[in-house]
């Protein structure tokens, strides 16, 4: 749940052109200050990087929320480990500042807040687990649907479009670290790296802070919807979450382009291909939406 209020405040400071107040200090300049350099390029390529940050983030939080509620619920052993891997990939990525040299302090505070309680929770829900526990169950298919039938393709697109997604995240997390930005990226701002770093020495690290949490949320959600796939039985309640956490995170990452003017066809066509992907494997898989245990579980 402190996923997806962090992904809606970040769409209510991007609908308001604001800045956090500690990138502002960090800055020292405002958001109204940076927009009014370079046609307000820069400060819209940031607004752009966070709106999409957001969808990411509620994505990933509809996702948890279901994963706790219903499969861990139901005490399967797969689910407590998917939800440690793609933890430690989560917490993991805030150390990419050590690429980028920003240390966010509200980012830092969350990750201390919030790292108990996941760890706390793992332990706790671990001693309910069905037996055996171990990590193997990742590995298990749900169920044995031949390949060639209309359900096994939707399946296998599904599975294509969350590899994606984990390639994705796992190349923007690294340029944001090292590089920062793509071609496409500097042709829309129409400045150089080293006139950035002119402008202000710190824009450059904060933005790349911005690119490197994007990049590890994309991965994250890309791990979790292809073990998703992969390790539980279709279910409504679970064709559902899907189809809803990948409408917000695909819709935001993409809608924020032609609202700032970014409409570069080859930034764009990975995200829109994935979106097609995406949406195709749910509507190809949805035959198998049938009653599963789980469905109840989940109503209770």
């Amino acid at each position: 749940m402190a996923l997806v209020l962090a992904g809606f405040v970040a769409f209510g400071l991007a609908a308001s052109g604001r800045f956090l107040p500690h990138d502002e200090r960090f800055l020292d300049m405002t958001a109204a200050d940076l927009c009014a350099l370079h046609g307000c390029r820069i400060a819209h390529f940031m607004i752009h990087d966070r709106v999409s940050f957001g969808g990411a983030l509620v994505a990933l939080g509809l996702i948890y929320v279901w994963l706790v509620e219903v499969p861990l619920k139901h005490r399967e052993p797969w689910a407590w480990w998917l939800i440690l891997v793609t933890g430690v990939e989560g917490f993991g990525s805030f150390f990419a500042f050590l690429g980028y040299g920003y240390l966010d302090a509200w980012h830092a505070a969350a990750t201390l807040f919030l790292a108990p309680c996941f760890a706390a929770g793992l332990a706790l829900s671990h001693r309910t687990l069905r037996h055996p526990a171990d990590w193997r169950s990742l590995l298990r298919p749900s169920m044995q649907i031949p390949w060639y039938s209309t359900a096994g393709i939707g399946r296998a697109i599904l599975l294509a479009a969350a590899a994606g997604l984990i390639g994705g995240g796992a190349t923007i997390l690294a340029i944001g670290a090292t590089s920062v930005f793509v071609p496409e990226d500097l042709r829309f701002l129409g400045v150089t790296v080293d006139e950035l770093r002119a402008l202000n020495p710190r824009l450059v690290p904060l933005i790349a802070h911005d690119r490197a949490g994007f990049g590890g949320a994309v991965c994250c959600f890309g791990l979790l919807v292809f073990f998703l796939i992969w390790c539980c039985r279709l279910s409504k309640s679970l064709w559902g979450v899907l189809g809803l956490s990948g409408a917000i995170g695909f819709t935001a990452a993409i809608a924020v382009h032609p609202a700032i003017g970014y409409n570069d066809v080859v930034h764009l066509a990975p995200a829109v291909i994935g979106a097609i992907l995406y949406a195709v494997g749910l509507m190809t898989y949805r035959p198998l939406c049938v009653n599963n245990p789980l469905d109840d579980l989940a109503g209770e």
